[in-house]
């Protein structure tokens, strides 16, 4: 069981060297961070959303940001659209959970706003259908994601892409990269 559990802790500091190794992924964890950053100089907010596994990555996401992540400092606009579990079966049941992000982002997203849509596929299609919403709204698109990045990849302006197959492994880079993203906004919005 230990060679077990030692294979696994490697596979996940394999997949995090990877990533830091493509110099061109810290720029683009950079210029998220200065997005956001501007998004809520401007008074703009951050929409975040995902299923499974990535909608609990969204609310801690979200958490961090209106609470805190280190440090104190004012609350930071931010909503995770899997939390009100009325309005997702709502529309689940009367549409199709197809647009339970896309009808969310219909009713409070805003020109400037950040729309962050995560899937470790990149084929969600109610991540997609939500990432399409917030581009007509006039939103900033940013995706995580895995694999090849799916179809996600292609739509967003900012892609995050994790660079294995393994959704486990998929999923701890993600959370490294939200705290790594809470972390440099936080330090703009410190008092």
């Amino acid at each position: 069981m230990q060679e077990k559990i030692k294979k696994q802790l490697e596979e996940s500091i394999l997949i995090k060297k990877l990533f830091v190794e493509n110099k061109n992924n810290l720029d683009l964890v950079k210029n998220i961070v200065q997005k956001i950053v501007g998004c809520y100089k401007n008074n703009r907010k951050l929409i975040v959303f995902g299923n499974g596994g990535s909608a609990a990555d969204a609310q801690h996401f979200v958490a961090e940001l209106v609470g805190r992540f280190k440090r104190d400092r004012c609350a930071l606009n931010a909503v995770a659209l899997s939390t009100n579990t009325s309005i997702i079966t709502s529309l689940g049941n009367d549409y199709s959970f197809d647009i339970v992000f896309s009808r969310q982002i219909e009713a409070i997203a805003q020109k400037g706003d950040i729309v962050f849509g995560i899937s470790t596929s990149g084929n969600s299609k109610n991540v997609l259908k939500a990432i399409d919403t917030a581009k007509q709204v006039g939103c900033l698109t940013v995706g995580l994601t895995g694999k090849n990045g799916g179809k996600l990849k292609d739509m967003v302006d900012y892609c995050i892409c994790s660079p294995v197959e393994d959704t486990p492994r998929i999923q701890e880079l993600h959370i490294t990269i939200i705290h790594i993203i809470c972390d440099l906004v936080e330090e703009f919005f410190v008092n």
